[in-house]
């Protein structure tokens, strides 16, 4: 018997989908997270924008093409938002939400149907992740409480909740992996019996493998996380945290809890920690109300970061939450904002990586690519190795590649 579970989404909802994978195996199935001929789907799902909603629904007819008759179950935030749309599709015979994916196991074992959306409830233990790649994802923290404006989330996961800090260490600690990524779906707010992000850094410091931060919010950087951070073996010096806009204003509008000016003052901090640190984020332009001279500031902030990479994205209505009920910019407007502020982001990439250039980085392979092995270094720079490489090693970057820089061993 052979079982898929097929992702879509964020990093939190591929380390769960590859700890069913891990259940399911543990169960007697030969699994995959590919889409391929087997006896049994499931469909783990997003619903951060309406076009990741769209694409949850459509890749049910993505999985009918590979295979006409094996049951496809459901779960993830598309499934927790709208879960009698996925009920009606063809194949489908088990829905459950966001919250408890454990639970599926359970249901499969007592063939049950139809939908079964669980409760909020305290952190959900899933079976540690399988490893599938070089890099491996452990989840610390499910839910959210920061109701961002535009955000459908919160009401999907439910309230913050994080694992024991005793459970997190020690499956951080016993990873066989090239790199660890510690992540959650508000991973700032990590929590457990008045022990943070910090005290988690200082547990696992000794840990073998490469030790990277997920998204954070501004407001979690301190010298006492820094601190910290810097007593991690192998920390990887590389810090998203997520701006969405520069303009005090939109951030209002957003119920973001910090200024443009706040938000520079934390990324000052993390570079007197951590000199070269990679410092990435996400914006959202054309939020509404987003005038010229809002969008002019998100581009300045940009700049004055330095960032080194962002990923920006439109503005996407999300029925259910505050922003819904505000005008809506033309999409005109949001495309060419969005054009403008990409081709920003392509001149801080090309800045920050070309500092770099002929500087040692540490490797870690993941993937082979047209006669390349593709890796990232510690301050997440996409290199490129002419050849077949396993296992970290140390390589010197000799010149821009391919979005990325080519290295060769020293």
């Amino acid at each position: 018997m052979k079982a898929v579970v097929f992702t879509l989404g964020c990093k939190v909802n591929e380390c769960e989908s590859w700890s069913l994978l891990a259940g399911l195996q543990e169960r007697g199935y030969e699994v995959s997270d590919r889409l391929e001929p087997a006896d049994l789907y499931i469909l783990n799902t997003c619903a951060v924008t309406a076009e990741a909603e769209k694409k949850s629904r459509q890749a049910v007819a993505r999985i009918r093409a590979v295979s006409k008759d094996a049951p496809i179950a459901v779960c993830g935030c598309a499934a927790e938002r709208a879960p009698e749309a996925f009920l009606q599709k063809s194949g489908v015979f088990l829905v459950t939400g966001a919250r408890q994916k454990g639970e599926l196991f359970r249901l499969l074992d007592e063939k049950a149907s139809g939908a079964h959306i669980a409760a909020g409830g305290g952190f959900d233990e899933l079976p540690p992740p399988l490893q599938m790649r070089a890099r491996a994802f452990i989840k610390v923290q499910d839910g959210c409480n920061n109701f961002c404006s535009y955000c459908i989330i919160p009401y999907l996961r439910g309230r913050t909740c994080s694992r024991s800090l005793e459970s997190a260490a020690a499956e951080i600690l016993s990873q066989k992996a090239a790199e660890t990524v510690i992540t959650g779906i508000d991973l700032s707010s990590y929590n457990d019996r008045g022990r943070g992000l910090s005290e988690l850094l200082l547990a696992v410091k000794g840990a073998p493998c490469r030790i990277r931060l997920g998204s954070l919010e501004a407001g979690v950087i301190t010298e006492h996380l820094l601190e910290a951070a810097k007593q991690v073996r192998r920390f990887a010096p590389h810090f998203h945290l997520s701006l969405q806009s520069g303009s005090d204003a939109v951030l209002k509008k957003m119920n973001r809890h910090y200024t443009r000016e706040q938000f520079l003052e934390k990324v000052r901090l993390i570079r007197s920690f951590f000199p070269d640190a990679a410092v990435t984020t996400d914006v959202i332009v054309g939020f509404p109300g987003e005038t010229e001279e809002d969008f002019a500031a998100t581009l300045d902030l940009c700049e004055r970061a330095g960032f080194s990479q962002v990923h920006c994205f439109p503005y996407s209505r999300r029925a259910g939450t505050a922003a819904a009920r505000l005008p809506d910019l033309p999409a005109a407007v949001k495309k060419s904002r969005l054009h403008r502020l990409q081709a920003l982001a392509g001149q801080l990439r090309a800045a920050y990586e070309g500092g770099y250039i002929g500087k040692p980085l540490a490797f870690v392979p993941e993937e082979e690519e047209g006669g390349y092995t593709v890796g990232y270094s510690q301050n997440y720079i996409r290199l490129y190795a002419e050849g077949r490489i396993e296992g970290p090693c140390t390589l010197i970057p000799v010149r821009p590649f391919q979005g990325g820089l080519l290295a060769e061993r020293l």
